[in-house]
């Protein structure tokens, strides 16, 4: 016969959900659990809502691939925005530290990644059909807008850079201008990690692609 273990059945549970979460250990797990169980109802039925509504109504925008609860995204359906210009990021997290700086009013698209071919990463597996099919056809893309400029937006390192090449040399026959973000940003870090100062120098000293 089985030795009864310390916690209720529900509790082990929500101890293993936690546990499954990247960065959460054991000792977090059991944390986040008893902070739970210590939780008013109603708080803690507020979070499983918001987890349930996650899972339910966010997808991707069908335009630029941001993280959206309606399709095409607030970005993507804004008018006022300069659509003519994209620029292309790699994680949507990254969108959203670009957008918080308050310095750039153009279009994005997110590629859901890098290339990277030793990891069996190529360029199927990420959305470039769907960036190419924009500057292709102005109706693919927000606000059906005719791309005029390409601001590459990928970290500065190794990835970020071979993703760049690949997509010029996609994008050289197109005619649209191709630019960068200023290399202001630290070579072989990552856009997420950097401040908003930093961001925004990167944006308004972008460098053309020749």
């Amino acid at each position: 016969m089985d030795r009864p273990g310390p916690y209720p059945e529900s509790m082990v549970r929500l101890i293993d959900e936690f546990a499954r979460l990247p960065g959460i250990g054991r000792r977090s797990a059991e944390r986040l659990a008893f902070h739970i169980l210590k939780s008013d109802r109603d708080a803690a039925m507020g979070l499983a809502r918001a987890i349930g509504d996650v899972k339910t109504h966010v997808r991707h925008c069908s335009i630029c691939y941001n993280l959206a609860d309606r399709d095409p995204c607030p970005i993507c359906a804004d008018a006022r925005r300069d659509h003519s210009t994209v620029l292309v990021v790699e994680p949507p997290k990254d969108l959203i530290s670009l957008e918080q700086t308050g310095m750039y009013r153009g279009g994005y698209h997110v590629l859901m990644g890098h290339l990277a071919p030793l990891e069996g990463i190529e360029p199927e597996d990420l959305t470039v059909h769907a960036l190419l099919r924009r500057i292709d056809d102005p109706a693919a893309n927000a606000c059906s807008t005719k791309v005029s400029e390409v601001i590459f937006g990928l970290s500065p390192n190794l990835e970020g850079d071979g993703t760049v090449l690949y997509l010029a040399d996609q994008l050289k026959s197109r005619g649209v201008k191709m630019s960068r973000l200023a290399r202001g940003l630290p070579s072989g870090s990552q856009i997420e990690y950097a401040s908003k100062a930093v961001l925004a120098d990167a944006i308004v000293g972008r460098q053309g692609l020749d």
